[in-house]
């Protein structure tokens, strides 16, 4: 059966492969979007521990966390609760780099524990109006300590380069917080507070007792809080399930027209197997195993092409300091059953009607 299979691809080369790519194109697209959903999620697990902090005080009720304002006065009134360790605000500036307007500038307290936690590579820590900047950030835009980074058209020096392990620290700077209010005109506001929680304490129960104590605020301990903080995650994830559906039915639709073209030119043959022994069932079973082998084989190449395709589409769009793909094995999965379903669902029709064909029926028409 195996081998039939081959044999009958391989004479319609062209058709064959025809149909694979239409395929391959939906499983690519499934698989792309997919890993940008889970980009976005390790991504957003990096936001919300910014420093290494157990949680993230934000601003309730806004559309993007990073477009958060809080008080600076709610840091010390942070501090003095008891399930609290340490607290520091941090005042996010973004797009400030023409260089690459993807990357976060953050404001921060050289005191904090979001800036002293920052491993230095290169050069050493801030002295008046310099920057730091982070190892990712400097390989993109080939810099060095003693060089300038323009911040919103202001020159500051850089005066070293630090790794901290999460993309959105590493891809982008950070300067002092009193610097960042002068660029930001936002006296007394910060974007956001990084906690470290006391020993023992659970983030679940630190989170509930600072939005009751703290009216206005929203506590982000976990990244799917952060996703469904911003609408990104949501319309992503929704036109996954869209575009799963269409590829199904284009791909499905794609699939039976290939089947039920093939069946008209090989009634012939088809009678013939039917006159030799093969029952009915057999012969449905080989129209729908060429159906899902065609399927297999576009799936196969959606799997690769959505994998490279969806790197090389962040790094076109300069968006890699926000999102980068993350491609799981349930991921390719997942692309690979959607390809495998385009077959089966194509299939089923060509292959009931060879069941109803008879063999004196094909033989006279072939």
């Amino acid at each position: 059966m195996f081998t039939i299979i081959q044999t009958n691809l391989r004479r319609r080369l062209a058709r064959t492969l025809f149909t694979a790519s239409g395929i391959a194109v939906g499983v690519a697209t499934i698989v792309a979007l997919l890993s940008f959903t889970q980009g976005l999620k390790d991504t957003a697990a990096g936001f919300v521990h910014l420093g290494g902090s157990d949680l993230g005080v934000f601003q309730a009720n806004v559309s993007d966390p990073t477009a958060s304002i809080l008080p600076e006065s709610l840091v010390a009134r942070l501090d003095a609760t008891p399930e609290v360790s340490r607290a520091t605000p941090l005042l996010l500036v973004t797009e400030a780099l023409k260089a690459d307007p993807s990357a976060i500038v953050f404001g921060a307290q050289p005191s904090g524990f979001f800036s002293q936690g920052l491993v230095l590579l290169r050069g050493a820590r801030p002295q008046g109006q310099e920057v730091l900047i982070g190892d990712r950030l400097a390989a993109s835009l080939h810099l060095r300590p003693g060089g300038v980074l323009r911040v919103d058209g202001h020159p500051f020096g850089i005066a070293g380069i630090y790794h901290s392990g999460v993309l959105f620290e590493d891809s982008g700077a950070v300067l002092s917080i009193e610097d960042a209010r002068t660029l930001t005109s936002r006296p007394g506001e910060v974007t956001d507070i990084v906690v470290e929680l006391a020993a023992g304490t659970r983030a679940s129960s630190a989170a509930r007792k600072i939005e009751r104590s703290f009216p206005g605020t929203q506590v982000i301990t976990d990244p799917d809080q952060a996703l469904r903080a911003g609408a990104n995650s949501t319309l992503i994830s929704k036109a996954i399930l869209v575009i799963v559906v269409i590829a199904l039915i284009v791909g499905a639709i794609s699939v039976a027209n290939t089947m039920a073209m093939s069946i008209l030119e090989r009634q012939g043959e088809l009678g013939l197997l039917s006159t030799v022994g093969w029952s009915p069932v057999r012969v449905a079973s080989l129209i729908l195993g060429e159906g899902v082998a065609v399927s297999t084989l576009g799936a196969a190449g959606g799997l690769l092409l959505g994998v490279i395709g969806g790197g090389l589409l962040v790094h076109a769009l300069g968006v890699s300091a926000y999102v980068s793909p993350a491609i799981t094995a349930w991921g390719l999965g997942r692309g690979l059953l959607v390809g495998v379903a385009i077959g089966v669902l194509g299939g089923i029709y060509p292959a009931w009607r060879v069941t109803r064909m008879t063999p004196l029926r094909a033989l006279s028409n072939a």
